[in-house]
């Protein structure tokens, strides 16, 4: 719950000096939104790092086996914890930057994640044995939290309605970028030219981000609604669509401070009131769906595929060279399909886009299932060229579709109040479900085989399609106010009716 005890409101949608600002900036519409993709560019660079820290391990295990000539030296219990260790350590960093991005907005709560990612590239860069690994690997914990924090908030926040849905998808592909880079500088040059590269893309990032506002959200949450108008249309421009968000931003919060009581609570009365507040249909219904969408982009597969590329590929193809070759085809494919995504996503809808291409990325789960079971039970002969062209069709399916949209629509549907406990709530997921389902991959291929994990994996997703073809409603170019409205209950609407009316006699 944000602060809420102000006494005083001041009406900033209606003083003069805002009708001369909004005069002095219409015909400068193009500035806000190279405002708002440099700002995205700092983001999608930060995601492009994320991908070089994910893909890492991928490419600085085999050759330090290959180096040592001795694949105990990283044992396969070792090599799991490598690749699945930051889901687990961003566990705690998920509340820590929940609290910061609470009371001190967006800013700065991302400075100290980028610095950290600086930070853990450094250990990388310089270790000479491998618990300098893992400890790099645990430094980027904090990173990795802040991507399903403070980014989400940050491109949702910042971005107007008409190019938040492209820059959201635009960010699932940069990671995907990050890892295809890890794995071509890991194939042609030693792992240590990957943390390197990383360092620099960091000092950028921080460049980037001294030249923000603050998020005209969290300002507004905060009851600083001057400054949250000043805030907005630097980053919005004043043209009437953006004058209407502005309005019913600061609308909305003034009856949500309405709401609120003027008296301090206790520790027992703040409980209540987040028990209360998670009780709420238009606050447990989008952060339960945002939780499943995330699911979906996790148990589609494509990113323990990704990460266990090379083990994979090698079962498959039998060759280790043609598994690294077929690795950057698929990577290729993956990026290419991401931004093929991010094109469709501008013109169909979100909730279309993401279903249909889930149900046939589940689709091509279940042929190669299929086909390399019978292969196991030499009912047909393996050919390399088929399995392959399978996993790529696979790649382009998820990639047009749950790790496209999942990111876009998980971030549009954070309900605009108490948004801070529900980015919360599904980052504590997610950051568990990431963490376990990397940790257990290798376990599934040694016991059921590929093809039983690829069943496993077509399982859970088509689950998860069937809950969101059912809930899921769509969200495509309506502004956060309108998406959270279109949660909220017909009983709830009337209460929300009567408090408006109250405010605007009193």
């Amino acid at each position: 719950m944000d602060k809420c005890n102000y006494s005083e409101v001041p009406n900033v949608l209606d003083n003069n000096n805002c009708n001369s600002e909004c005069e002095k900036k219409t015909n400068k519409e193009w500035k806000p939104f190279l405002k708002q993709l440099l700002i995205c560019s700092g983001v999608w660079t930060s995601v492009f790092l994320y991908g070089l820290c994910v893909g890492a391990p991928t490419m600085f295990i085999p050759q330090i086996r290959r180096e040592a000539n001795d694949t105990s030296v990283i044992t396969d219990d070792m090599a799991s914890w490598l690749t699945s260790v930051y889901g687990f350590s961003g566990f705690p960093f998920v509340l820590i930057l929940s609290m910061l991005t609470r009371f001190i907005g967006r800013k700065i709560p991302f400075i100290i994640a980028v610095l950290d990612t600086f930070a853990a590239f450094t250990v990388l860069y310089y270790s000479t044995n491998i618990t300098h690994l893992l400890i790099s690997e645990i430094m980027q914990g904090l990173f990795s939290a802040s991507h399903i924090v403070i980014t989400v908030m940050i491109l949702t926040e910042y971005i107007s309605p008409r190019y938040r849905g492209i820059f959201l998808t635009v960010k699932t592909a940069t990671f995907y970028w990050g890892i295809w880079a890890s794995n071509a500088i890991g194939t042609f040059f030693h792992w240590k030219k990957i943390p390197l590269f990383g360092m620099v893309c960091s000092l950028y990032t921080l460049i980037t981000v001294m030249t923000w506002p603050e998020s005209p959200y969290w300002l507004a949450s905060r009851g600083r609604f001057e400054e949250c108008a000043t805030s907005h249309r630097a980053l919005k421009g004043c043209d009437e669509e953006s004058e209407k968000e502005l309005e019913a931003l600061i609308t909305s919060q003034k009856e949500y401070i309405a709401s609120c009581s003027n008296t301090k609570l206790t520790l027992k009365e703040r409980l209540v009131e987040v028990i209360k507040t998670m009780k709420c249909k238009e606050f447990y219904k989008p952060t339960a769906l945002s939780l499943t969408t995330g699911c979906l982009g996790v148990l589609c597969g494509k990113l323990v595929f990704a990460v266990y590329a090379i083990d994979i590929l090698k079962k498959i193809t039998n060759n280790e060279s043609t598994a690294y070759i077929a690795m950057l085809i698929l990577d290729g494919f993956t990026v290419l399909s991401m931004y093929g995504g991010c094109i469709l996503a501008k013109y169909i809808k979100r909730r279309t886009l993401l279903l249909v291409a889930s149900s046939m990325g589940v689709l091509f789960l279940f042929i190669l299932s299929l086909y390399l079971y019978l292969i196991r039970l030499n009912v047909i002969v393996e050919n390399v060229y088929v399995s392959i062209s399978l996993l790529v069709a696979f790649s382009i399916a998820v990639s047009c579709g749950p790790m496209t949209m999942s990111i876009s629509v998980y971030g549009e549907l954070i309900p605009v109040r108490s948004r801070n406990l529900s980015v919360c709530l599904v980052a504590l997921g997610g950051k568990l479900l990431i963490g376990f389902t990397l940790k257990l991959s290798p376990t599934l291929f040694k016991t059921f085989g590929l093809h039983g994990a690829f069943l496993t994996f077509g399982l859970l997703s088509l689950f998860i399609i069937v809950l969101l073809y059912k809930y899921l409603p769509e969200t495509k170019d309506k502004t956060l106010q309108e998406i959270a409205d279109s949660m909220i209950s017909p009983k709830s609407k009337k209460t929300k009716v009567r408090v408006t009316s109250k405010l605007l006699t009193s």
